[in-house]
């Protein structure tokens, strides 16, 4: 059984950063792609980052480009998401997925919320 434990939210102010960690547990291969999400209250979830399963390969929503960086350990199996320069428009709770299952071969495809596994969710609030 995978286990995704997100860490890392809280209340952040405008311009200020944030680190989020995913640790993954039980049978999660370093092969597989990885991904942050997030969900704003009556919206729906959205593609954040994904990067590939050694690093090389990463992409971004449009809305965070330049401000947020995804990055793994494998050897940790922690994924990681640097967040600079927050805006209030980035309050949402971030989830963080592993082991792709939708049919797209882009990286940019591993955007959709095609995953099998997902963590609980860390809330990030950055006040208005």
């Amino acid at each position: 059984q995978v286990q995704l434990v997100e860490s890392g939210g809280g209340s952040m102010q405008a311009g200020g950063s944030l680190r989020l960690s995913c640790a993954a547990s039980g049978s999660i291969d370093s092969t597989y792609f990885m991904a942050w999400f997030r969900q704003a209250p009556g919206k729906e979830r959205e593609g954040v980052a994904t990067i590939s399963t050694g690093g090389s390969r990463t992409a971004y929503a449009d809305s965070v480009k330049g401000r947020f960086t995804i990055s793994r350990d494998n050897a940790k199996s922690t994924l990681y998401l640097q967040m600079n320069s927050l805006k209030a428009e980035d309050t949402a709770m971030y989830y963080c997925a592993a082991v792709y299952t939708g049919g797209g071969y882009t990286t940019e495809a591993r955007l959709s919320p095609s995953y099998k596994h997902w963590g609980q969710g860390t809330q990030v609030t950055v006040p208005s």
